[in-house]
């Protein structure tokens, strides 16, 4: 999971896949955190990918740095715990000034089963569960 976290960082912005009926929907994140053993990611309650998200948890994130990339699949589940929404906003004070921890609309997801893919055009795929 460290090995994820890590290249996500360092892409800065990865691709975050849903599905709405039978329609799949893409669009750049940026938010990540490895708390409690978990990898988690940040949006708004209010949100279409949250409506997404909370309608069927099965999602894609792909990355791409360097000739190389990140493909992640699994399921996503909400945390509400006040403390791991503030903990993703002390990571990102940026977001500071539309999101607060305690205001109905953040929510933080964690990967409660996932698959990564390593990938380049100069090597073999190589995949990784947590």
């Amino acid at each position: 999971m460290e090995r994820v976290y890590n290249f996500l960082k360092e892409a800065q912005t990865y691709y975050l896949a849903t599905i709405e009926g039978d329609q799949p929907r893409v669009r750049p994140f940026g938010t990540v955190m490895i708390y409690e053993g978990r990898l988690y990611i940040q949006t708004g309650k209010v949100k279409p990918v949250s409506k997404q998200i909370e309608a069927n948890g099965k999602v894609e994130i792909c990355a791409f740095k360097n000739g190389e990339w990140v493909r992640v699949a699994g399921v996503l589940a909400e945390d509400d715990r006040r403390e791991v929404r503030q903990a993703m906003l002390d990571l990102y004070p940026e977001l500071q000034s539309m999101y607060k921890a305690d205001d109905g609309n953040t929510v933080v997801y964690y990967f409660k089963e996932a698959e990564a893919t390593f990938a380049s055009f100069a090597s073999a795929p190589e995949t990784v569960k947590f």
